[in-house]
């Protein structure tokens, strides 16, 4: 099974992406394959990084010859999706949901329909916006047609909205357990839900 992770932090190895590398690091133990994806870096790769609804439905033209159409490629494929983004002004970075907007069409396509996905959200306080900032993305998930995950498992506890961390996330132990936890639950509902996909 196919794993992958949408950094919304305009930093590649900032809190964000280091929480979504310990998630990938947990299921790539499980047995599954990950993949990490920048938003930033494919949105840089794109004439205009911005969605313009340029057509409906969207076929994806934008994304040609781009780090866009790749990254749609491997959404296609994927079985599960660990989206996380830093908190801005109580809700997602621009960049995700920049890049959120340019996924029109998988939505056309159903290619996410019935993929499980848990959120990651990164403030500068305890509580600085997480549950906010989760919610957006699982609202964004929702319209995808997605299965949403909390950050519970069976040999932990039922968890909450995701994985709301605090920077530095490298001193966050509850949000690194968290984490992992909610890795694995990623794993299983993925693995028991094959078959609708």
């Amino acid at each position: 099974m196919k794993f992958v992770a949408i950094n919304g932090s305009p930093f590649p190895d900032g809190n964000t992406a280091f929480l979504l590398q310990k998630g990938l690091q947990q299921i790539e133990q499980l047995g599954g394959e990950a993949e990490m994806i920048h938003a930033l870096a494919v949105l840089k790769s794109m004439p205009v990084p911005f969605c313009t609804s340029c057509m409906t439905p969207c076929t994806g033209a934008c994304a040609k010859g781009t780090l866009m159409e790749k990254a749609l490629n491997s959404l296609r494929e994927a079985d599960g999706l660990l989206v996380g983004s830093p908190v801005y002004f109580g809700t997602v970075s621009g960049e995700l949901k920049a890049f959120w907007d340019k996924m029109r069409c998988l939505r056309g396509e159903k290619a996410l329909l019935d993929v499980p996905g848990g959120a990651v959200a990164v403030g500068a306080s305890r509580f600085g916006g997480q549950e906010g900032t989760l919610r957006a993305i699982q609202d964004m998930m929702l319209v995808q047609g997605m299965t949403i995950i909390g950050d519970g498992q069976g040999e932990a506890d039922c968890g909450h909205y995701g994985v709301a961390a605090q920077r530095p996330a490298r001193e966050d132990e509850s949000a690194q357990e968290r984490m992992l936890i909610m890795a694995r639950r990623l794993f299983e509902v993925s693995k028991a839900t094959q078959n609708l996909r």
